[in-house]
C-alpha cells in the first residue's frame, strides 16, 4: 500500500518534526520502556541506557543516515537509462561529468574526492534498494527502516538486536553521534550511548573543585535504589568513568587527514573526527551511527555543478575522504554504510526539485567491501517499470545490512532481521 502525500503537504515540516522529536516525548517513551527493563538517564547531553559490560575492540560498522530522503538517482546516476534524461530535463547530470562510470551507472561528479576508493575496490553502491512497500512519510519511514522488522509490534531497532547477541554488552558498544536522542535503530534492551558531541560524555562540572563530592553524592543517593532508574544512574556513572578521559582528549587527525569545516558538512566533520578517535581508543565499539542531512529537496535542488544537491554531495565526499585517510591502517576494521528513509521521485517537479519517492541507493565503503562496481537488479525508469512514479525496489535494504552483519560480525540474520528471507548480493566478502 502506498501512502500518498500531495506535493509538499507540510512535508518539510513533517521532516523537521520527525528529525527533532521533543525531549518530553523521548523521555516519555523511555519511561514506558523502563517497565520492560530498560531505563534511561541523562548526564549533560549524554544519554545512556541501563546496563553495561566490557568487551574488546574489533570490527566497527559506521552507519551514516542521510536524513530527509536522499535522491539516489542523483547520487548513483543511471546514465545508461534514457528515461532518466527524459524525466529530468533540468536536473539530470551529463554522463560526461560522472565519476567511477560504467555503461549504466556513475557517481555524482561531487563524489570525485572518494573516486580513489572506488578504483581501489573499497567503495561500492547498491541501487533500487528500500523497504518492501512504499512509505513517503518521513517519520513513519524512519521508524520502519530503523526497526527493520516489519509486522512486529515490539519497538526494537536492528542495531540493538545485533549488539544484544554477544551476551557481554560494553558501555560504548553502540554510539550515536550528532544528537542526544537515541535513534530507532538503537532502541531496545541492549545498552547504547547517544550524544551530540563526544566531549559531552562527562559529569557536569567534572573539572571544578566540587566534582569529587558531586560524584560521591550521586553514588550515595542512588545506591539504595534497586530499580531500573537506579541501575541507569549507576550505569551512566560507570560509562562516564570509562569514557570521559577518552572523550576529553584533544582529537588529532592522523595520516595527514584534514577535515573540511565549511558548510554544509561541519557537523559531519565533527562526528567523523570523533568516530575515528573512538575507534582508535579501542573500547569495544561495534556500531557508530551518524546523522547527516537534510536531503529533503523539494525545491532548490540545483542544476549540474551548482545548488543544494551538489553542495551536500561534495560535503559528504570530502568528509568521508578525510575520515578514511584519518583511519589509515584501521580501515581494515571499519565498514561504512549509508541509509536513508526513501528515495525521490523519478520526475522532477515544477519547482525544479524532487518529491518523496521509494527506491533508493546505498553506499558501502571500507573493510570487507567488494568495491569498484554497482550491485542490484535495475528495474528501469520507463513509465511501465515505475511504481506510482517511483523507482521500483528490487532489493530489500536489509539484504545489504545483513551481508555486513554476517560477514563482519558473524551475527545471526534470523535474530537481527527476523522476517528476512536472506539472499545476499555478494557485495561483502564472506568471513572478513
Amino acid at each position: 500500500m502506498s501512502i500518498d502525500i500531495s506535493a509538499e503537504e507540510n512535508c518539510c515540516q513533517e521532516y523537521e518534526n520527525a528529525a527533532g522529536l521533543s525531549r518530553r516525548r523521548f523521555m516519555a517513551g523511555m519511561a514506558a520502556a523502563g517497565t520492560t527493563g530498560v531505563a534511561t538517564t541523562m548526564f549533560g547531553d549524554a544519554v545512556r541506557q541501563a546496563s553495561f559490560g566490557n568487551v574488546g575492540g574489533g570490527n566497527v560498522l559506521v552507519v551514516i543516515s542521510l536524513r530527509g530522503g536522499i535522491d539516489g538517482l542523483g547520487m548513483v546516476v543511471p546514465h545508461g537509462d534514457p528515461a532518466y534524461y527524459a524525466a529530468r530535463r533540468t536536473l539530470a547530470l551529463p554522463a560526461a561529468s560522472l565519476v567511477a562510470k560504467d555503461p549504466m551507472f556513475g557517481l555524482h561528479p561531487a563524489m570525485a574526492p572518494v573516486k580513489w576508493m572506488f578504483d581501489s575496490g573499497e567503495l561500492a553502491a547498491v541501487h533500487a534498494v528500500g523497504m518492501d512497500m512504499p512509505n513517503r512519510s518521513h517519520f513513519m519511514a524512519m521508524e520502519q527502516i530503523e526497526d527493520a522488522n516489519p509486522g512486529s509490534d515490539t519497538r526494537t531497532g536492528w542495531v540493538n538486536r545485533m549488539i544484544g547477541l554477544d551476551g557481554d554488552a560494553a558501555p560504548s558498544e553502540a554510539v550515536h553521534l550528532t544528537d542526544s536522542i537515541v535513534p530507532t535503530m538503537f532502541v531496545g534492551e541492549a545498552p547504547s550511548l547517544s550524544c551530540d558531541r563526544l566531549d559531552r560524555i562527562k559529569l557536569s562540572g567534572d573539572k571544578d573543585k566540587f566534582s569529587g563530592g558531586r560524584r560521591a553524592q550521586i553514588q550515595t543517593m542512588w545506591a539504595p535504589e534497586q530499580n531500573p532508574l537506579g541501575d541507569a544512574v549507576r550505569s551512566a556513572l560507570a560509562t562516564v568513568t570509562q569514557l570521559s578521559p577518552i572523550a576529553q582528549q584533544q582529537i588529532v587527525p592522523q595520516n595527514g587527514a584534514v577535515y573540511p569545516r565549511e558548510w554544509p558538512a561541519s557537523d559531519l566533520s565533527d562526528a567523523l573526527r570523533s568516530t575515528a578517535h573512538l575507534i582508535r581508543a579501542d573500547v569495544g565499539t561495534e556500531v557508530i551511527s551518524i546523522d547527516f542531512g537534510s536531503w529533503d529537496m523539494h525545491s532548490n535542488y540545483g542544476r549540474p555543478g551548482a545548488g543544494e544537491m551538489h553542495s551536500m554531495v561534495g560535503g559528504f565526499a570530502r568528509e568521508l575522504n578525510a575520515f578514511m585517510q584519518d583511519l589509515g591502517a584501521l580501515r581494515s576494521r571499519v565498514t561504512v554504510v549509508t541509509i536513508s528513509e526513501f528515495g525521490r521521485r523519478v520526475q522532477e517537479n515544477g519547482n525544479q526539485g524532487l518529491d518523496h519517492g521509494w527506491g533508493n541507493m546505498m553506499l558501502l565503503a571500507g573493510a570487507g567491501v567488494r568495491g569498484g562496481q554497482y550491485y542490484g537488479s535495475w528495474p528501469g525508469l520507463a513509465s511501465g517499470n515505475l511504481v506510482d512514479g517511483d523507482l521500483k525496489v528490487t532489493t530489500d535494504y536489509r539484504q545489504v545490512l545483513g551481508e555486513v552483519v554476517t560477514s563482519r560480525f558473524n551475527r545471526s540474520i534470523s535474530n537481527v532481521f527476523p522476517t528476512l528471507a536472506y539472499n545476499p548480493l555478494g557485495v561483502m566478502r564472506p568471513g572478513t
